[in-house]
């Protein structure tokens, strides 16, 4: 059955524009498939291991070839537990607000302990090797107003998802959330309308 990973990383719930967006493409897409499956993980509301000490051992054991030690596996089995909720997904929703032109601090922490070696990808002398290839990435992404300058939001996802394997990416951008309640109103509805067309393809 269809299965759909969504990563809310917003902390402002109820007045958050990717949330609200997100929860239309969710809502939407179910429609499309009787029997699909979400699984919602709130970046603020989940435990995420430290990557450090027996984590970051167990990594380079892992590199290395060398056993692991119990401390060790405990801490690889907590990496590879969350690592397992995008493996198993068709879907992966990220809803994104911009932090200084990039993505909230919680999101990069969880990309950081996910993304390992023989998890999400691979590599030997050719380079990297995804292993989430025929997944789909779908991006709603929110700023407060239009850039002017570089983002590291859309992008830094982009490369992300060209790391782990997938190359069928969608963005939604919600802009000009900043820019008074009438226009937020109106980026929010004309977004919702998007994830909506979306969804049907989806």
């Amino acid at each position: 059955m269809p299965h759909l990973l969504y990563i809310e990383s917003s902390p402002r719930k109820q007045r958050s524009a990717t949330i609200e967006v997100a929860n239309a493409f969710i809502t939407a897409w179910q429609a499309q498939h009787a029997i699909a499956t979400v699984d919602t993980l709130d970046v603020w509301n989940t435990v995420l291991p430290e990557f450090d000490g027996a984590a970051l051992d167990a990594k380079y054991a892992g590199i290395q070839g060398i056993e692991r030690t119990p401390e060790q596996k405990q801490a690889w089995a907590q990496i590879s537990e969350l690592a397992q909720r995008f493996i198993q997904a068709d879907i992966i929703l990220f809803g994104v607000p911009m932090w200084n032109f990039g993505i909230p601090y919680k999101l990069k922490h969880l990309i950081d302990v996910v993304s390992q070696k023989d998890l999400l990808f691979t590599f030997d002398e050719r380079g990297l090797n995804g292993l989430l290839d025929g997944r789909k990435v779908v991006v709603i992404a929110a700023r407060g107003a239009p850039l002017d300058r570089a983002e590291h939001q859309v992008a830094y996802l982009t490369t992300w998802s060209e790391m782990v394997g997938i190359d069928e990416q969608y963005n939604i951008v919600i802009e000009k959330t900043l820019m008074g309640r009438d226009i937020d109103a109106e980026s929010r509805r004309a977004s919702i309308q998007t994830a909506l067309e979306l969804a049907a393809e989806l």
